[in-house]
């Protein structure tokens, strides 16, 4: 609520001296000349101070603390984050962009050139987190639908307009862009290389929207579904291995990319109709994905790294390897296992522990203040994934005008110190990212509502 100020309307009179021999009168009326008359004295309004920005941040806090559904639960939005996280910090730490000496910028990967790196991949590639998560969510999303009776066709287009939104600003903006590079006469290496990395990742939003339209099915399968995917890809890297690179076994790896990535989702649909409700489950999900994979690696030839390493001659994920499904299983038994702790951090506290301070409003718990933080990038998740590369892209080449290459931003990734430079450079990153959030979240909104700009905003609680 606003302060209220109040202001005089004229300044007081000043009474007139007495005389030095005048008796003080008690009960004496009100003079009848105003000029003469006393002021009258009244008590002030009762005013508060500003409110400061600290106050206003614990107010806003709370607001969508008592926006979100009690029956929510926050532990998967909090996963989402994390995934999301590590896939923009594995883009923008593992991905590197070289301005070479004949002015073109071409791709590279410091894991290339610095093997002792292989493990920043283990905690940056979180795909399955998400497929668990939105597998999870798309089978519970569907019950409801159900319940409602909201039909397939209705539930499918509701899930998919989220992803078109934002899809076509991105789409919309870069051809703009690649019409400009044209016009400018760049090079064809510099277009490769910049178009690669903005649109490489939306294969992740084509399989994720795949998957999204079998949620009955994989709903109604459950682990078998799992079972089946992971199966498929174990018989083409199978087939790999005894065949080569034969043009058959080639094009049936492909098939991995949606096989894969319907394990994760699998168990997540699983997760919702009652799996996991044993501790232990989740604990032999990551023991035996974590021995998997090790085994994997070091006695089947498949990378140690996690994600693709440019030169290498086999990627865990283009398409997905065996090796990759059980690092997934690992991942998902991790998460399944962090949800107590996470449920912990960012629930509502008991009646009664959020209280105001002398003078002060009700004062936000640091539980609460994670919270808003998870709402705040769950809101404008899909545009962050987006835009992420465009960030950072964005700060590549705009600093070329500088006239010079700056390192751990346009030199080669081999240096021991590219990595803590590059490190540097992420919160430039950020910074960019959060202005095209700012400038495209309309995009999403209106995915998210159905309608345009007259639509009401959202409330604040996630999606």
């Amino acid at each position: 609520m606003a302060d209220l100020q109040t202001r005089s309307e004229a300044s007081p009179v000043r009474p007139a001296r007495p005389a030095a021999d005048a008796k003080p009168v008690t009960d004496a009326k009100p003079a009848t000349d105003p000029a003469r008359a006393a002021p009258v004295r009244t008590a002030p309004a009762h005013t508060t101070p500003a409110r400061t920005a600290l106050d206003r941040l614990h107010a806003a806090v709370l607001r969508i603390d008592a926006a979100t559904p009690d029956g929510r639960d926050r532990a998967l939005d909090v996963l989402r984050v994390l995934a999301v996280t590590g896939v923009v910090l594995g883009h923008w730490l593992v991905s590197a962009v070289v301005l070479r000496a004949d002015g073109h910028l071409l791709g590279d990967s410091p894991l290339a050139h610095m093997p002792g790196l292989t493990p920043l991949s283990w905690v940056l590639q979180t795909l399955a987190v998400f497929f668990l998560v939105g597998g999870r969510v798309a089978a519970q999303g569907y019950d409801s639908a159900r319940a409602r009776g909201v039909g397939y066709g209705a539930w499918l287009r509701q899930r998919l307009r989220r992803l078109a939104g934002p899809v076509g600003a991105l789409l919309g903006m870069w051809l703009l862009v690649l019409a400009g590079l044209v016009v400018a006469d760049t090079a064809h290496e510099t277009i490769h290389t910049l178009l690669n990395l903005v649109l490489s990742p939306l294969w992740f939003l084509l399989v994720f929207a795949l998957l999204t339209a079998l949620t009955p099915l994989v709903r109604r399968a459950g682990v078998t579904a799992a079972v089946l995917g992971g199966g498929y890809v174990a018989v083409t890297d199978g087939a790999r291995m005894v065949f080569g690179d034969a043009g058959w076994v080639d094009t049936a790896r492909q098939g991995n990319v949606l096989a894969g990535w319907l394990v994760p989702f699998a168990l997540g649909a699983a997760w919702a109709a009652g799996g996991f409700a044993r501790r232990r489950y989740a604990v032999v999900l990551l023991a035996a994905g974590a021995v998997s994979t090790a085994g994997l690696i070091l006695w089947c030839g498949y990378p140690a790294s996690m994600v693709g390493v440019p030169g290498s001659q086999l990627s865990n994920l283009n398409p997905v390897t065996l090796a990759a499904v059980t690092f997934g299983l690992a991942q998902c038994g991790a998460a399944v296992l962090l949800c107590g702790p996470l449920r912990r951090l960012v629930g509502r506290p008991p009646a009664g522990s959020t209280r105001a301070l002398p003078g002060k409003e009700l004062r936000a718990c640091p539980g609460q203040f994670a919270w808003a933080g998870v709402t705040v990038i769950n809101l404008s998740a899909i545009t962050i994934f987006l835009w992420h590369q465009t960030a950072m892209l964005t700060v590549t080449v705009t600093s070329l005008g500088t006239g010079r290459p700056l390192f751990g931003l346009h030199t080669n990734p081999d240096h021991p110190l590219w990595a803590p430079a590059r490190i540097g450079w992420v919160p430039v990153f950020a910074i960019v990212l959060v202005v095209l959030c700012i400038a495209f979240r309309e995009a999403e909104n209106m995915s998210r509502t159905g309608r345009g700009r007259t639509a009401r905003k959202p409330s604040g609680r996630p999606v």
